[in-house]
């Protein structure tokens, strides 16, 4: 009894076709909910290009007058348009079975099998070592996916420009879809920003945290629409949360009310959005960054509208089966996806931490 070998790579690509319909990317919102979020709003773009490009009004180049009567008036030619072009990336994960492996598992390959031979007790340890393989491929894809959406794309020249690029701590510097920002003309182009804000402690640093993001949510909606994700780290959020104790915004009940007695807090909200806590901050994603900035200090206040993933068409999380190559015996499997992360506002955006 044995499987053939094309037997095995269509059980392998169907096992893995059959996980990523049964456990979809958005059902990880508890732990990464940045990813979360932007899987839910992704939009495509079509593949062929070097570049994703962001159409930007960046001025409107008013050529406004007053005048009377037979006054001479003057026109001008308007350019008010400026392109941001973020390149597309690929993203690969994959894993393979040699034919040892497989033979220590009861399973048995014959190349001159046409299939349909395998015994029962084959198909049982096929079945639990793709669904082991495949299960841990999608889980590992997620979390280094998810990492390198709030990553800056200095860690290697392929990888994504993520949110750290995007809504920088330092946006008066450095360069993102392909506009510098460091050039005064540039202005727009720069997200909001407020770091070096003081720990909670006292009334007075409590006034001043809260006061700080008001200030940045102000900025946020100075042009129009308004912040609708916020992502933060434990430390800002138990900051957040001793401000608001200091400044006396805590729940009273009247004498003799019945109550329950809950000591954890259901949800904490800024504007009326949600704070939600992002547990990969609080490690730097497993020590893989040592920024300035802690993570775990961090705030993010986003518009969605304006921060978007584009997977090219057709490549957003792709299942393979690559060949075998002639010189070994050995089976592969891969997990794929092309395309960025891209903004069409900066100043939409803003980012806040403490010392």
């Amino acid at each position: 009894m044995a499987f053939s070998a094309q037997e095995l790579q269509d059980a392998g690509k169907i096992a893995l076709d059959f996980y990523m319909k049964k456990s979809p990317i958005d059902q990880v919102a508890v732990e990464r909910p940045l990813m979360k979020a932007l899987m839910g709003k992704k939009k495509s773009f079509p593949g062929g290009k070097q570049y994703i490009v962001e159409q930007l009004r960046y001025r409107y180049q008013s050529n406004f007058q007053w005048f009377n009567g037979a006054s001479v008036v003057s026109y001008n030619k308007r350019v008010t348009v400026e392109q941001a072009q973020y390149p597309w990336r690929s993203a690969h994960d994959g894993f393979s079975l040699d034919e040892d492996r497989l033979a220590q598992n009861g399973i048995v390959i014959d190349d001159n099998s046409k299939g349909g031979n395998a015994s029962q007790a084959e198909q049982v340890q096929l079945t639990n070592l793709l669904t082991e393989s495949t299960e841990t491929l999608r889980l590992g894809f997620e979390e280094k996916f998810s990492m390198f959406l709030h990553l800056d794309g200095s860690s290697s020249t392929d990888a994504i420009a993520g949110l750290d690029n995007i809504v920088s701590t330092t946006p008066t510097s450095g360069t993102v879809g392909g506009i510098d920002r460091s050039v005064s003309g540039n202005i727009y182009w720069r997200n909001n920003v407020s770091t070096g804000l003081t720990a909670v402690t006292t009334q007075a640093t409590a006034i001043t945290f809260l006061a700080a993001m008001e200030t940045q949510w102000r900025a946020c909606i100075k042009n129009g629409g308004r912040p609708d994700l916020i992502f933060a780290g434990a430390t800002f959020i138990d900051n957040y949360i001793a401000a608001m104790n200091y400044t006396g915004q805590t729940i009273q009940y009247a004498g003799g009310e019945v109550r329950k007695l809950d000591g954890g807090i259901g949800g904490i909200y800024f504007k009326g959005i949600e704070i939600q806590w992002c547990p990969e901050f609080d490690d730097n994603f497993g020590g893989f960054v040592s920024p300035a900035i802690h993570w775990t200090k961090r705030c993010y206040f986003i518009n969605s509208k304006h921060l978007t993933l584009r997977p090219m068409d057709g490549q957003d999380m792709v299942t393979r089966k690559p060949p075998r190559v002639y010189d070994k015996y050995v089976y592969y499997w891969a997990l794929t996806w092309r395309g960025a992360l891209t903004s069409n506002r900066a100043n939409a955006h803003s980012v806040l931490s403490l010392t």
